[in-house]
Parts: structure tokens; sequence; C-alpha cells
């Protein structure tokens, strides 16, 4: 026994890739190789060589970010069968679910991930699960309470059959299936038919309901409803199934909770929410541990809490780990990935690169959190946590006596639970809607020294990167199968909207007292972890860099002139592209993606990287500039995946909006071909042959453009699968003025 008990509970494996570490080194050295040719080569200097210098240097900045952070990846194998044996009490966990548009993200998707959560493969009466409702909607409220009966049951049936995705509409979409001994037994299929008939039941009763919201009676249960909108309504916080008993076969608390928002108080996005649940759920349960999951993030994995407490509660890990982060992956993706949106690659190479450092990103999703670590505590003073003053606590904390005295005792490792009388729940509800209440942040360090963090819309990378500044580390919990599973967006618009927010995120974070270069120099973030930080940052910065570099390709054509070097130099530019494509090729080929798959990547990165990024990169400077304010978009989940059997011959074309950020886009096509029109005519001023625009411009050119084939289809196309005709004038009128400001410096 005492050997079981030295036993880890959870394993860190490293791995060696040779060949690609060998390919990384070659392709800096031909990147640094060609920028001493460009500063050795005095004679060439020139506007567009200058700025191809620039753009390049950081092109082999962000080289060295992305190879620094996959040169040791490792794999993290955990052991629930030794947790079991160590701990004679599994620690309780809170769930938190975050939803803030009943438009965007249907009730029945919230309804499906909450539905997973409650019935995971673990002590009921140690759960506790929290939906934030952001979008202050009675719908969302009604499906939790319908739900409730069907819940107790579905638990039952999971538990019963061993089912292994437990989110209804993901298990009912397939053919009968529980353990494979027992599908044959009639007892099964019986079972299996009512609970279906009980889901699809469920099911239409809150697509009707969906489709009558904006006749609703609000009486009853609903009235608190009344007079409410979105962004200016009171809190609103309902316990739909309290577990008093503590019963180990019951359902989990379930807690409804919508956030006091004021017009004129700012309520700081997605890390107001959560600041919010974890005030509320100290008081209401004070679990040590934290679960937060997107609406529409379901458990693919009923065991993954217990794979994720091995990692925070094995000997070493409670003293170093603050948080264990579960991989997104993505269910019924489309074939070949047209919107390159599954990010299969990055989290196979850059996941498991920076699990070998001093861990993963948090991400916003799938990631089980040690309370203590969000109450701001540091490895150094881990012991410290009852020595605080209760002065200090209020300082960080606010007003409130009772989560005061919560974040004490979790700050010492011990429970806060209030008792289970009526008077007691009452008092502790009432704790709670003052808790969350859009003026009790101010003048406390919620946003700033404790909780999520503000000041970026990527609220996640930001908080992570806080916790990892203090010492921390965390790690990626990947077990087999995957923890948890989602949808991507499956349309343009909705990809492009996600990438714009990200890159504005990024941006915010690099020009914050959060950046991780201060991390660095005055925290304890290592120096490599710091260069897997910058590589997440770039997604926004390098933005501007690949916009200039392909605006320049046009500039060249049209004014007859060159940026790429002659002789030696060019065959370093050729030498290069070619390694870097079969490179990355090879990567999509080893994970057993399709070449298809890999290309539609590539012209993805491509379109992303000068539309959304560029557009996402502006963004962030305005709010910069104090010219205005960054706004957080909701990405559209798809209530098609969720039940609806939906066959679209045209699924994966691109479509098309009047959102700007389809501007930058059709702005770079047009620039390019304008400029092959322009070459082909004869139209460029005549310069030298060794000076004027050769073949290496024509041909990045014509790739560019093939690049964005589906928009140039876009343009002969009409509705939703055409680019909007405002978008066009703006785009061509954004192209003329560049060529009229090419010639202008050409005779000038």
């Amino acid at each position: 026994m005492s050997n079981q008990n030295s036993l880890p509970l959870y394993e860190k494996c490293w791995h060696k890739h040779n060949f690609k570490r060998v390919t990384d080194m070659l392709i800096l050295f031909l990147l640094i190789l060609l920028l001493c040719y460009r500063i050795i080569s005095v004679n060439d200097y020139s506007f567009p060589w200058f700025i191809a210098l620039i753009c390049e240097s950081w092109f082999t900045f962000s080289w060295i970010f992305i190879f620094t952070s996959q040169w040791t990846p490792a794999l993290v194998k955990t052991y629930p069968g030794r947790l079991l044996q160590r701990v004679e009490e599994l620690p309780a966990v809170d769930l938190f679910v975050t939803t803030a548009d009943v438009v965007l993200e249907p009730p029945i998707i919230t309804l499906n991930t909450v539905l997973s959560l409650l019935a995971l493969d673990y002590p009921t009466n140690k759960l506790s699960c929290y939906v934030s409702d952001d979008a202050c909607s009675p719908l969302t409220l009604y499906s939790l309470l319908e739900s409730s009966n069907f819940a107790k049951l579905w638990i039952l049936f999971c538990n019963k059959y061993h089912v292994q995705v437990r989110a209804p509409f993901m298990y009912f979409s397939n053919h009968p299936e529980a353990s494979t001994y027992k599908d044959s037994i009639p007892e099964f299929r019986q079972e299996w038919l009512e609970m279906k008939e009980m889901y699809d039941h469920l099911s239409r009763k809150i697509e009707e309901a969906s489709h009558k919201s904006n006749s609703w009676q609000l009486d009853g249960e609903f009235a608190v409803f009344s007079n409410t909108e979105p962004k200016n309504h009171p809190t609103i916080i309902r316990v739909i199934w309290g577990n008093k008993e503590r019963l180990l076969d019951g359902l989990p608390q379930l807690i409804y909770i919508s956030r006091e928002k004021r017009s004129k108080h700012p309520h700081h996005f997605k890390a107001g929410a959560m600041n919010v649940l974890t005030r509320v759920s100290g008081l209401m349960s004070n679990a040590p541990f934290m679960l937060n999951v997107d609406c529409d993030m379901f458990v693919n994995n009923p065991k993954i809490v217990q794979h994720a407490m091995c990692i925070l509660l094995d000997s070493i890990g409670e003293k170093e780990v603050a948080f264990a982060q579960c991989p997104q992956q993505f269910y019924g993706g489309l074939k070949d990935d047209p919107f390159g949106n599954q990010m299969i690659i990055l989290f196979k190479y850059i996941g498991t690169g920076i699990t070998g450092l001093q861990g993963p990103f948090y991400s916003g999703t799938n990631c089980f959190h040690r309370r203590k670590v969000i109450y701001g505590l540091s490895p150094h003073n881990i012991e410290k946590g009852n020595k605080i003053s209760k002065k200090e606590l209020k300082q960080n904390f606010g007003g409130s006596e009772e989560l005061v005295e919560s974040v004490a005792l979790a700050l010492e490792g011990k429970s806060y639970m209030p008792d289970d009388d009526d008077s007691n729940v009452s008092k502790a509800l009432d704790a709670a809607t003052q808790v969350a209440n859009c003026g009790y942040e101010y003048a406390t360090g919620w946003g700033q020294q404790v909780g999520w963090m503000y000041g970026s819309i990527t609220e996640d990378v930001q908080t992570g990167l806080t916790i990892h500044r203090k010492g921390w580390r965390s790690e990626m919990c990947t077990p087999n199968p995957i923890g948890f599973t989602g949808c991507a967006p499956n349309c343009l618009p909705n990809a492009m909207t996600q990438q714009k927010r990200w890159a504005t995120g990024m941006v915010e974070i690099f020009f914050s007292r959060h950046s991780p270069i201060f991390a660095t120099l005055f925290g304890k973030l290592s120096f490599r972890m710091f260069l897997a930080y910058m590589w997440i940052i770039d997604w926004g910065l390098c933005s501007i860099f690949e916009t200039c570099y392909v605006s320049l390709l046009a500039y060249c054509i049209i004014t007859n002139s060159t940026f790429f070097p002659q002789g030696l130099g060019l065959w370093i530019l050729v030498t290069l592209f070619t390694i870097h494509m079969v490179y990355t090729l090879s990567e999509y080929l080893a994970t057993g993606l399709s070449i298809q798959a890999w290309w539609n990547n590539q012209r993805m990165s491509r379109i992303k990287m000068v539309s959304a990024g560029f557009l996402g990169f502006l963004s962030a400077l305005f709010k910069l500039l104090r010219l205005s304010d960054t706004v957080f978009e909701i990405t559209r989940k798809d209530e098609n995946s969720y039940g609806n059997d939906v066959h679209d011959l045209n699924v994966g074309r691109f479509t098309f909006n009047e959102s700007p950020v389809f501007v930058a886009g059709t702005t770079i096509l047009f620039m390019q071909l304008v400029a092959i029109v322009i070459k082909v005519l004869g139209l460029q001023p005549i310069k030298s042959v060794d000076n004027g625009c050769g073949l290496g411009e024509i041909l990045c050119s014509v790739y560019l453009i093939i690049c964005y084939w589906p928009f140039l289809r876009g343009v002969c196309e009409r509705g939703k699968y055409g680019i909007p005709l405002s978008t066009i004038c703006k785009s061509a009128i954004m192209v003329f003025l560049f060529v009229y400001l090419c010639r202008s410096s050409v005779v000038g």
C-alpha cells in the first residue's frame, strides 16, 4: 500500500522529433541568411527594399517564437485509478457555464452542455453547476427549469449503462449504444427509446418557447424579467436544484445567475461574468477547484474530473500547478477544414510543445482552476493564506463579510458551506445578490489583482499569463478519449469574427501592463514561456507586417520596381518557400489529414491574417489611441448541429456579409489583380532590367490571387455567396487611391 501511495498521480512523457528540429533550424538559418544578404546589399537600398527588410525581420522573430515553443514536446499521462487509492474523499468542484446571447448561442446548446456536466462520473454531492446568462433571457432559465426532471433520469441512465458521451443531442444522434455487453438487452433498448422520446419532447418545448419568446407572459417564476434589457437589469439568481441532502445519487446543485448590468457601468465582458461566478460560488459552495466551459463545450469523457484531479492533487502538482487545461476538439468538423479553424495541427505541435515549458495557455474553456490561485495566491506564499489580514482581504475582495470569510477559508484550504436550513440559504442568496451587483467591484482588486483579469477581450490569455507570471505552472490534461468537444464556426463570417476578436485581444495584451515582456523582466515567467506567449500574441502583431508585405508586391509591379534580391538572394527565398511548404505539408500528412486540408489552412492563414487580423490590430490601435472602445463580438454557435439533421450541399462554401472584415480581403485581391493587369498591358514606368519588376513579384502576386480565389468567386456571385456591392465599392475606391499614390511616388 505504501508503494501505491508513493506512485505519482500523473507523469509527463517527453518526446524528441530530431527531423523536425533540424528542419526548424534550417528554416531559421535561411531566414537569417536572407536578412544578412539584404543588409550587406547596400547598393540595392530603396523604399521597397527597406520595407521588405523590416517585414522579413519580423517574420524571422515569428519563426523563433514558433520553433522554440514546439522544441521540447511533452504529453501528460494521468492515473485516475491511483487517485481513488490515494484520496479518501474526492474534493468538491464548481462547474461554470457561460452564455451571453440567446440568439447567437441558442438555449438548446447551453442545455446540452449543462446536462453533460450534471452527468459527470463524479460524486454528485461534490458538484455544483453555475450557469451565467449575460443576456438576461427568461428562455435560458426556462430551459434549465424544464430540464431538471429529465436531468435526474439522464444521470441514472448514464451511470447505469456507462454512457460515454453524455450530451443528449450527440448520444441520441447515433444508434443506441451503452456498454458493449448490454447492447442486446431488451431493457436497455426500451429505456433508450424512452429517454430519447423525453429528450425530443424537451427539445421541442424549448424550440417552441424560442419562437414565442416575444409574446411571453412574464409572470410567476419569470416576473423578475419584466422590463429588463440585456444591458440594463438587476441581479437574478435562482437555485434550480439545491441537493440539500447532499445525496450521492442526487442531482448536483444547479444555479442560474444573471449579474446586474447598467448602461453606465462597465461589465468587462466574459471576465466580469467569470468573476461574478467566482464570488457567487464562493458563497454557495466554495469548492477548492473550478471548471469553466463555454456553452457549446460538452463533456466527452465522463471521468475527466478524475483525470484533472490527478494533476491538481499530485504531491508535486499541488504545490506548483495552478490549472489543468484540456485541449479544444471539435465534433462534426467540415471535411478538409475549409475555414482553417479546427486547429488540429496547432494542438498537436504547439500544444505539446508548450506543455514541455511552463505549461499550456489558459484558453478560456475546458479548464480546471485552483480557487486560491484565482484569488491571487502565489507559490511562494502558499503557506501564507491564513496570515492575510481581514482588512487586506476586504480591500481586494470587497465589503461582503460573507465573501471575505469564504475567501479566507479558501486560501487556508478549508470549505465554506452555509447550513441547509431555509434561513441560512436565504442569507446566502442575499449575499450572492450583493456580490453580483455591478457596483460591487469598485475600489477592489477584482480584475486587477484577483480573479479574471480585465483590460483585454481575450481575458483567458491575460489571466493565464498573470498566473504564470507569479511562478505557477500549468499542465495539459489529455486523456483518451479527450475531455471536451465543441463546435467550430461553420461559415466564413463566424470564423473571421472569432479571428478578429483574438487578434484584437492579443494586441491589447502586448501594449498593457500585463505584457509578457514585463512578466519576464519583473515576474517569474520563464524566457522560453515568454517566447511562447509572443507566438500567440503574434496573431495580432504579425498582421500589420504581412499586410505591408502583400501590398509591397502590388506596389513593385505597379511602379516597375523590385524588392526581391537578385542572384543568390533570390535562391534563398525560393529554397525557404519550398522547404516551408513541404515542412507544413508533412505535418498534416503525419497527422492523417489530407493535402486539401493542408491547402485550405495555408489559404485561410493568408486570408485571416490580412483581413480579420489586420482589422483586429486596427481595433486595438484605436482603443490605445482612445479613439474608440473594443467590442466583444460573440461567435455564432450552429444550432443545426444540436439535433436538426441538415444536409447542405453548399456546406463549406464561402459566404460573405457586409462586415468590414471583408473589405481588407477584397482590397488585397483587387490590388493584385490591378497590378497584374498593369503588367500585362505594359502600363508600368520604363526602368532598367536590373531595377524593374521581375518574375518573382509576378509569381507571388499570382499565388495570392489563388489564395483569394473564393473572394474572386464572391465578386461574381450574388446573395449570401456573393460579396456585397458596398464592400466591392469600398475596396475599389481604396485600390484606386493605392494605384494613384504608387504612380505619384514614381513621378515625384
